[in-house]
């Protein structure tokens, strides 16, 4: 694939893994814009992988255990990671949860503010491992976009687009902001619209949904 000139991030197995070798030797490859990293549980793991990328090449760790999500802060703060994954199948048996959803809520929480304090992106959400109930993957993308997080993991191309669709901001959140923002023109300090007062925070949302947009 890199060899034809593709670009992709590439997901390798776990560094102690019977396949790490291998998959460390793809790494440097012209064409790998991130590398995905499993069950990382220290910020050596960060600092082991480096050792075998391209100078600038960005790190995204999945967070799977226990011991991965204590240790968050110190992984988020190595200088090669753009933002943290949530390997939520992974973290569920580790932890003996039987379900994903909101019992989940408080560790999908740290994460998001984990990833916030060290400055890195929104972190990315776990899968839906239903494959033809987009109901519930649009249900579980819109729940991790209002608790903070950027994006959501796909364990199939199919979910793609639906996962994209709800992390968007919609017509209505768009028009919205371009009428508060025009509003603000007019106006030095904060002021009411639609019945709800508006003032420094709520324009730095509006202008993030239309920077969004871009």
């Amino acid at each position: 694939f890199f060899e034809n000139g593709g670009i992709a991030l590439l997901r390798i197995n776990a560094l102690d893994s019977a396949w790490a070798a291998d998959d460390l030797a793809l790494c440097a490859s012209v064409g790998v814009s991130g590398v995905v990293l499993p069950k990382v549980e220290t910020k050596a793991c960060i600092a082991k992988l480096g050792q075998h990328l391209r100078q600038g090449t960005p790190i995204l760790p999945l967070i799977e255990t226990a011991k991965g999500l204590m240790n968050a802060s110190n992984i988020a703060s190595a200088p090669a990671v753009l933002r943290l994954l949530f390997g939520t199948v992974d973290f569920c048996l580790d932890l003996n949860i039987s379900d994903d959803g909101k019992t989940l809520d408080h560790f999908r929480s740290t994460l998001v503010l984990v990833s916030r304090s060290e400055g890195l992106q929104a972190p990315v959400d776990g899968v839906t491992t239903s494959l033809n109930d987009t109901a519930a993957l649009c249900a579980s993308a819109n729940a991790a976009k209002r608790m903070g997080f950027g994006g959501k993991l796909c364990i199939h191309p199919s979910q793609v687009a639906t996962v994209n669709s709800c992390f968007q901001a919609t017509t209505q959140q768009l028009a919205w902001a371009h009428q508060v923002l025009v509003i603000a023109q007019s106006n030095a300090g904060a002021f009411q619209f639609e019945g709800k007062m508006v003032d420094a925070p709520i324009l730095a949302l509006a202008n993030r949904l239309i920077n969004s947009a871009h």
